[in-house]
């Protein structure tokens, strides 16, 4: 059985004709910079979040260094976020010359943890960065209190978590300042490199679109250093295709988890929390996993895709080893390093592979005679 982690292919074929017209279009157009099709995405997705503000740039990356950037972070100052996370929510801190200073994580949420923010703050915390992990929302209500309390800005980091929502509010609406990352794999991908910053803060928008235009609001006059960041045509042209979409691509995920949840259950794991408003979106779905390793050898072996998302935390990442991160500063997200594993998710995932897969994960327990271990897949 061919599988796969994400069918970006198979998603392009189901909507093959309009994808094509829109880059066609954009092709008879030579408008391949700024054209009109990027203002045109950033008034859509400012609709769809609820926001008056989007700015297209070139990556989810660039988007969190135009946010901190805009926001004034800077050497010696100091953000906040988690230690669970893709290299570049922390990465983008560091290059600024700013120190992250890590909380530890929600063990069931893998999100990180509200209660444990406020002893982090100090007079040099510039930002708190909040990551939307695997497609679930942060807790961001105690969050935008810890950071109200201190006039402390909130950036989302919202590059798993198109379409998630919390407590009825779109993910990227809350914060100051929402990133957003458009790479293929996303929820809402595009077929290279983009990304997005939303606010409802008009000045910071107005700063954001000229740091993302090398410093300048006008051509040729460059009031601060910026980046050359760019969402381009094509991309915006593609991802205005794609957005109606989202809604179904959405739900076709969260039916697929539930499939996963039901058809794991009584083996040692512990399947993803949707948690209590059921508004996680599934961009990865993750497992804690008995014998981690053990399981991920044996799906090679099977060839069944995986992915282990993150197996070092970035507290005992060499590039952040100045910051002098050892074993078990952040023990929740440790143990989590040691147990996630994600399987196969995406828009097209029938039941047959879901069937496929997890009838290859039950072997495996059996086989190590630790099903009788019991239904664990609720901590």
């Amino acid at each position: 059985m061919k599988l796969q982690m994400v069918d970006v292919v198979g998603q392009y074929k189901n909507i093959k004709p309009e994808i094509d017209a829109a880059v066609h279009a954009v092709l008879d157009s030579g408008m391949f910079i700024q054209g009109k099709e990027v203002g045109e995405l950033e008034r859509e997705m400012a609709h769809y979040l609820g926001v008056p503000h989007a700015v297209g740039c070139a990556s989810g990356t660039d988007a969190l260094q135009i946010a901190m950037m805009a926001l004034g972070v800077g050497p010696g100052d100091e953000v906040i976020t988690t230690p669970f996370t893709f290299v570049a929510t922390a990465e983008t801190i560091g290059i600024l010359g700013a120190r992250p200073v890590y909380v530890d994580i929600d063990p069931d949420t893998f999100n990180i943890d509200p209660a444990l923010i406020a002893a982090a703050v100090t007079p040099r915390t510039k930002a708190i960065i909040p990551v939307h992990l695997y497609g679930r929302a942060a807790d961001m209500d105690p969050i935008m209190a810890v950071a109200r309390a201190r006039n402390i800005p909130v950036i989302e980091d919202a590059a798993q978590a198109m379409g998630a929502r919390y407590r009825g509010r779109a993910v990227c609406s809350i914060g100051a300042v929402g990133c957003i990352s458009f790479f293929p794999s996303k929820n809402l991908g595009c077929f290279g490199d983009g990304g997005m910053v939303v606010t409802r803060d008009a000045a910071l928008a107005d700063r954001m679109r000229m740091i993302a235009a090398h410093g300048s609001r006008t051509r040729y006059y460059h009031e601060v250093l910026g980046l050359n960041s760019r969402l381009d045509t094509l991309q915006a042209a593609i991802l205005r295709v794609k957005l109606p979409h989202l809604g179904k691509y959405n739900a076709a995920r969260r039916a697929a988890a539930s499939r996963y949840d039901e058809l794991l259950r009584g083996l040692p794991v512990v399947v993803p929390d949707a948690g209590p408003d059921g508004e996680h979106i599934f961009h990865q779905y993750t497992l804690r996993a008995q014998r981690r390793d053990g399981l991920a050898a044996f799906l090679k072996e099977e060839g069944i895709p995986h992915g282990i998302y993150y197996p070092v935390p970035l507290h005992l990442q060499k590039a952040f080893a100045m910051a002098g991160g050892k074993p078990g500063d952040f023990p929740a997200t440790e143990e989590a390093a040691a147990e996630v594993i994600s399987l196969p998710m995406h828009t097209e995932l029938t039941e047959e592979q879901q069937g496929h897969i997890t009838d290859a994960i039950r072997r495996f327990y059996l086989k190590s005679g630790r099903v009788e271990d019991g239904d664990m897949t609720r901590r």
